[in-house]
């Protein structure tokens, strides 16, 4: 063969290994984003096998949670120290070291800018020592706050606790004692292990929805 049909015939095979060798988009595994449909099953009679699951295009992740120390309060009730709603919520905030997303209206409702709150919000809440036993950062490494569905009136606000202005409501967070995921210790809020929080914190939008049940007996 001569040295020009061969030539020739490199040039000719190059675009089908090009494209060839190009990754398939069709092929790739679909990016889960959000938690909206993410259920939380709480056992009345035995806390530890509460459990979180969250469906998406690659099967169910599931995880431990942990609630209310004095148990559970029925879908619509106020919310009070302690007692863990049952009911549809909806993702109002979510907070970490690393992200700060809040609803609008909520940060016009603080009296501070965006930028302030992005930078001390959650870093004033994490510093509180809310039980009084000398450590901090009790909420772990985020916080998912939440609102019923419907709307009903709530106690949730921003205040100031022990010089700490924070943002007060019911919320999935972390803990800095992973001992106590799975029962039943907490002021009202589902806790969760910082893998999962993780997870929770990356894929996490605002409007998500979740539902939070129970066969057990709750509160009015």
């Amino acid at each position: 063969m001569s040295v020009h049909r061969t030539i020739a015939l490199v040039l000719a095979l190059m675009p089908l290994v090009s494209c060839a060798s190009r990754p398939s988009t069709e092929q790739s595994e679909p990016v889960s984003r959000g938690i909206d449909g993410l259920t939380i099953e709480l056992d009345a009679d035995d806390p530890s096998k509460s459990e979180g699951v969250l469906s998406d295009a690659n099967g169910n992740l599931r995880f431990p949670v942990g609630y209310g120390r004095r148990g559970l309060a029925c879908a619509g009730s106020w919310f009070q120290d302690g007692w863990t709603p049952l009911g549809r919520f909806r993702v109002n905030g979510i907070l970490s070291d690393e992200r700060f997303e809040m609803d609008p209206e909520l940060i016009a409702s603080s009296g501070r800018t965006e930028q302030e709150l992005r930078s001390t919000l959650f870093r004033n809440m994490s510093s509180i020592d809310f039980k009084g036993d000398g450590l901090v950062g009790e909420y772990g490494i985020g916080y998912i706050s939440l609102e019923p569905v419907p709307a009903t009136p709530q106690p949730f606000s921003f205040n100031t606790y022990n010089g700490r202005f924070r943002w007060y409501s019911f919320a999935i967070h972390g803990s800095n004692d992973e001992s106590r995921i799975g029962k039943t210790l907490t002021g009202g809020c589902i806790n969760v292990d910082r893998n999962t929080l993780e997870t929770l914190l990356e894929r996490a939008q605002l409007g998500d929805e979740i539902l939070i049940q129970s066969d057990g007996p709750c509160e009015d």
